[in-house]
């Protein structure tokens, strides 16, 4: 999947002009802790985010008077305060791929750019979101199970089989890529689904052979 599929496009953006005074108030009632600086054709040149905004406020405990924090306030703009040395992505990012990038530069969000302009933006919290939503996490009628499978070709075509035969509607599957080191071969997986008796179908594959290592149901 790719970050245009995911990503703001209505993007709140501010010219490299925007004065600080404005900065803080529109973050505040917008609710955002990410703004793009553009220049007048929408090239992207910047971004702030809501501590940069912090910093460049005076302290509560300033020996200066109202005046001059209010003056001090009027010369600052975006361009003065924004980061220059943008990691961006384009649209056609994986999703994935986005992610990696947020975490390697300990950064909070990705501008989208294409040919030059700013069509989008990617933070932290959509990306958590985007994976809450693969795992079937948000799924409230969802079954999880924690089954101990063979890492062995075939052994997870199987399990789904056998979930298929036994009446269970797959919600997500996950594999964790840790394997254990037991010397026997075997790693976790991670299995949510819905049935009309989940208690059933869990017996049923304890019968067959699996091993659930845990089991969460759906709450009444």
């Amino acid at each position: 999947m790719y970050i245009e599929t995911i990503m703001t496009s209505d993007v709140l953006m501010v010219e490299e002009n925007t004065k600080m005074t404005h900065l803080a108030g529109l973050m505040q009632a917008k609710r955002i802790r990410h703004i793009p600086v553009t220049d007048a054709d929408g090239r992207l040149r910047g971004v702030l985010s809501h501590r940069d905004v912090q910093k460049a406020s005076p302290s509560d405990i300033t020996t200066l008077s109202a005046g001059e924090v209010n003056y001090l306030l009027s010369k600052l703009t975006a361009k003065d305060i924004m980061h220059r040395n943008v990691v961006s992505c384009s649209p056609k990012t994986l999703v994935e791929d986005a992610a990696c990038l947020i975490r390697e530069h300990t950064i909070g969000c990705l501008p989208v750019v294409e040919n030059d302009k700013l069509v989008g933006i990617i933070t932290s919290v959509d990306l958590l979101d985007f994976f809450l939503n693969i795992t079937g996490c948000n799924e409230p009628d969802a079954t999880r199970l924690s089954i101990q499978l063979k890492d062995q070709k075939g052994a997870l075509s199987r399990l789904l089989a056998c979930m298929d035969e036994l009446g269970g509607y797959i919600v997500s599957v996950m594999t964790p890529q840790q394997h254990q080191d037991d010397g026997e071969g075997m790693r976790d997986l991670i299995l949510r689904f819905t049935a009309d008796d989940p208690q059933r179908v869990r017996q049923q594959l304890g019968e067959r052979g699996y091993t659930v290592v845990t089991e969460t149901y759906p709450k009444d």
